[in-house]
Order: structure tokens, then sequence, then C-alpha cells
């Protein structure tokens, strides 16, 4: 297996770090949304839970939209900041132009799968979409194979590798619906756009140079000089040659 290694002019350009800097920054607005809202559901008794996800409910279908936003307290939001942190922020920049396609049809996929597989129950969280989030970015730097994009797909696995018994119905207030069909479409969605932002590859001088180099061992030609093999037939051909010569020398010193 190969590992290619990007291009360091165009992992560390300016445009890169403006590239990260721009990623983190909507990473940070989208945590800090989602804070307001349950700051705004708290202190007001909004009460904008009954707005989540309700399985096999026609009315409950506008939560495929409104779920990621509402959470069921501040214990239940701080689990998800910093894996949406992270996750947000690598996706936008090591995959922008997939980015842009991805996010909504995990936003609005993983709920809709959920609403047919749930059970019937109010499901709310941004824990699915965090879960599909992670799962595109880990499987898409494995089909990538580039030492960055493996890299972030490491952290990401040493970080929230555990979070794959999420997924399990283990624990009965868990909506390890959401988190399943976030996994499936985060995975699914890596493998159809893995030939998307593709990074350079550094190539080396070497690489475009089709000479032989100095060092590399070279058949010798054979001389104009150098005896060749002589076949069978050419062998006696000369043998008879040489014998008519030699008849023809001794008839000359026979002659007075």
């Amino acid at each position: 297996m190969l590992i290619n290694k990007p291009d360091p002019q165009f992992i560390s350009s300016k445009r890169a770090q403006r590239n990260f800097s721009l990623a983190l920054k909507i990473a940070l607005w989208a945590v800090l949304l989602l804070w307001l809202i349950l700051i705004a559901d708290s202190m007001l008794g909004l009460h904008l839970a009954r707005f989540g996800l309700r399985p096999r409910h026609i009315p409950g279908l506008v939560g495929i939209f409104t779920a990621p936003l509402l959470h069921g307290g501040f214990e239940h939001l701080f689990s998800n900041t910093l894996p949406l942190l992270i996750s947000l922020t690598a996706i936008l920049y090591l995959y922008p132009a997939s980015a842009m396609r991805v996010i909504p049809v995990i936003w609005i996929g993983s709920g809709l799968l959920a609403w047919f597989i749930g059970r019937p129950s109010l499901h709310f969280g941004a824990s699915g979409f965090v879960y599909g989030l992670l799962a595109y970015v880990f499987i898409g730097g494995l089909l990538r194979l580039d030492m960055r994009s493996v890299a972030v797909s490491v952290m990401v696995w040493f970080l929230y590798g555990s979070m794959i018994w999420g997924v399990l119905p283990i624990r009965p207030n868990m909506s390890w619906e959401l988190h399943l069909s976030g996994a499936i479409l985060g995975v699914a969605l890596a493998i159809a756009y893995r030939r998307w932002d593709i990074a350079p590859v550094k190539r080396y001088a070497w690489e475009d140079d089709d000479g032989v180099p100095e060092w590399f061992p070279q058949r010798e030609l054979p001389s104009e000089d150098t005896a060749r093999e002589v076949s069978a037939e050419e062998a006696s051909l000369l043998d008879l040659e040489t014998g008519n010569d030699e008849n023809e020398s001794g008839g000359d010193r026979n002659l007075p």
C-alpha cells in the first residue's frame, strides 16, 4: 500500500491557511448557533424538543431539518460540541468541493433514514450529523491514501473510535437510529466521492527524467573487431576455399 505525500507547496500555501481558517470559523459559528438555541430554549421555556423527529409520523417529518439543532440539555450538547467542531472543520478543510454536497445530504438523509427505521419516540440532537461527518472523514482519508488525510483519519479513530458502539441499541435513552443512519450515509458518501478533492502529490525531479542514470550498469556493445561465431556451413566453405588456395599455390611452385 503506497501512501502519497502531498505537495508541501500546496498544503502550506497561504491559500491553504486561509481555507483552514475559514473552515474553523464556520465550524465555530455552527457550534455557537447550537448553544444559542439551547440557551434560549432553557431561559425562555420554549420547549423546542417537540420539533424533534418522530419516526413514521407525518408531522414528525419536520424533525428531519430541525432535530440536529435541538438538544435535551447542556450535557447533551456538550458531548456533541468538540466532535462537531473537529469533524466539520476537517471536512470543510480537507474536502471542500465534496463537502458542499456531503453536508446537506448527511443532515437531511440521516433524519430521513431514521424516520423509517426509528422507534416510535422523539429523536433529536446533532449526534447523527456528527456520526456522518466523522465516518466520511475517516473512510475518505483511508481511500485517498495521502499522508495528510490518513493522519486525520487516524486522529479521528484515536479520539472517537469508541463511538462505534453508539450505532448499537445498547442504551434505551440514546437515539442509536440517528447514529446508525449518519454513519451509513457517511461511509456511502466517502466511497461515492473518493475521487474528489485529491491533494496534489509531491513529485521529485528524477520522476520526470527518462534518461538512464550514470551509476546504472549498462551492457557493453560488442566492438567491430570482436570475432563472431561461425556456423558449420560457413566453416566448411572456409575450409574449401583454404584448400583451393593451397592447391593453387602448390601448382604455381611446380611450374618451371
